[in-house]
């Protein structure tokens, strides 16, 4: 399966539980907010049945106070629940719906407080208008209890009201409570699954790619080391066209590696034989004019003499040329890793190079596992570099080392003629050089050797410096 594939499936399957965690929420809330209507009607109805149930309180006791004082203040509030009365019993049946049995005690309450308003009506009226008759009246209501057992009607029947209502308030609210706590539940499965799924896909597809693009890391490692293996993938996906770019690559690598090391071998051979050819002649012209020298001195012009002391000069920088040559041919020879002790070696190679006149400073210098030649190389270049340049015989040369990440930095220091920025990149081209060509071992190879080396090794050298004011060549070698 490839992994495109593979990815898209882990997302569909984290949306479908997402789509069905906010389908089961949505229903849920639904429920939630049906039960939660329910409840605050119920406490609207609540509210209005006990208004309801105290004004008529109220209007049965302003009745007895009535009746006792005969003060028709008390009648204000009677009056006033005659008016409002029947407003909350028509607000309650709005609110209790098309529940029968709210319903049906609405009625009753409606009746019976009805029935308590013509009881009380006539008794109001007779105390009113006829008081002789309102005695009689009043000791026969008296005696029956006819005022008591109404009042206690229209209690018992808004307890039960109240009663049916609060149960109804109570099964709701367990309702309400179960909902909200199964939404939790159900949001915490399907956040636990969405999660889950989402880590375990994305941990899945990770370690894939990973695991496969740690493969190509281990193979580009190799063939950095000069090992051309293969990646090994039969998945068939995405990756698996780089895996066999990687592959080809190593071998087209592997192939012209093989060729460069059979014609850099060649190469060397050839330098070799090519420097040996070419120093034979060279010794015998300098032998033939040694022996003219030697045997017609006497026969020989003062301006033949000064001709015959310019072609050694010549031959000795032609031999110095080939030495040069054939040194640069062998950088790239493969040389032994040894422990280098750098100071000792840096001491040798300036009491044989430096001459006694120059004062030398040099710091302590570290211990390196490394090609012990090639950086014998570049010091030896550096340093006989530093006294070609130095004119004056008190010259100074200095050669430092800071350590760094990973690697060192070494700089060989000196007061000489110094170089024009213009040319510190020329330099380190073969056969480039500042001094006359006719000068002593003035090949112009020497530093293009120390550049390949440094190259060779993957660090860097630069160089600082001005006209007049000395040179500080400064190259790293890593530990």
């Amino acid at each position: 399966m490839k992994l495109s594939t593979q990815i898209i499936l882990g997302f569909s399957v984290v949306i479908v539980l997402s789509a069905a965690d906010s389908y089961t929420n949505y229903l849920l809330s639904k429920k939630v907010q049906r039960n939660t209507d329910f409840l605050s009607n119920s406490e609207a109805i609540i509210r209005n049945s006990n208004r309801a149930h105290k004004v008529i309180i109220d209007m049965q006791s302003s009745f007895r106070g009535y009746l006792l004082t005969d003060d028709r203040t008390f009648l204000n509030v009677y009056y006033d629940g005659i008016q409002s009365v029947p407003r909350y019993l028509k607000e309650q049946k709005r609110l209790v719906g098309d529940d029968p049995r709210q319903q049906a005690i609405l009625d009753s309450i409606s009746a019976m407080h009805s029935y308590w308003i013509t009881y009380s009506s006539q008794l109001i009226e007779s105390r009113q208008n006829t008081p002789s008759s309102y005695v009689q009246l009043f000791e026969s209501r008296l005696k029956k209890h006819v005022g008591k057992k109404i009042n206690d009607e229209i209690a018992r029947q808004f307890a039960r009201f109240d009663k049916i209502e609060y149960a109804a308030r109570k099964h709701h609210s367990a309702v309400l409570l179960s909902s909200i706590e199964t939404t939790h539940t159900i949001s915490l499965i399907f956040l636990v699954l969405t999660i889950g799924i989402g880590i375990c896909s994305t941990i899945y597809i990770v370690i894939v790619i990973t695991k496969r693009i740690a493969s190509m890391v281990d193979m580009a490692e190799d063939i950095s080391n000069g090992r051309f293996t293969h990646v090994q993938d039969t998945k068939n996906d995405e990756l698996t066209g780089l895996s066999e770019s990687l592959n080809v690559m190593s071998d087209k690598l592997d192939k012209n590696i093989r060729e460069l090391e059979t014609r850099n071998t060649e190469l060397n051979k050839f330098a070799y034989v090519v420097s040996h050819d070419l120093k034979a002649p060279i010794r015998g012209i300098h032998n033939v004019i040694t022996w003219i020298e030697e045997d017609l001195q006497h026969e020989l012009s003062p301006e033949l003499k000064k001709y015959l002391m310019i072609i050694p000069q010549r031959t000795r920088r032609m031999e110095a040329l080939i030495n040069g040559l054939l040194d640069y041919a062998r950088i790239n020879l493969k040389t032994p890793i040894e422990e280098v002790d750098l100071d000792s070696l840096v001491h040798d190679l300036a009491e044989s190079i430096i001459p006694r006149t120059f004062t030398v400073e040099i710091d302590k210098l570290p211990v390196l596992h490394t090609e012990r030649l090639k950086l014998e190389q570049v010091f030896a270049n550096l340093i006989s570099n530093a006294v070609k340049y130095t004119k004056t015989e008190q010259g100074h040369i200095k050669i430092t080392s800071a350590e760094t990440e990973g690697r060192y930095e070494f700089s060989v220091i000196d007061n000489g003629i110094g170089i024009d920025p213009e040319y510190h990149a020329k330099i380190f081209e073969i056969f480039q050089t500042l001094r006359e060509k006719d000068e002593k071992e003035s090949t112009g190879v020497g530093l293009a050797i120390v550049k390949k080396i440094i190259d060779e090794q993957h660090e860097t050298i630069r160089v600082e410096s001005q006209l007049g004011q000395g040179s500080a060549f400064i190259f790293t070698w890593k530990k």
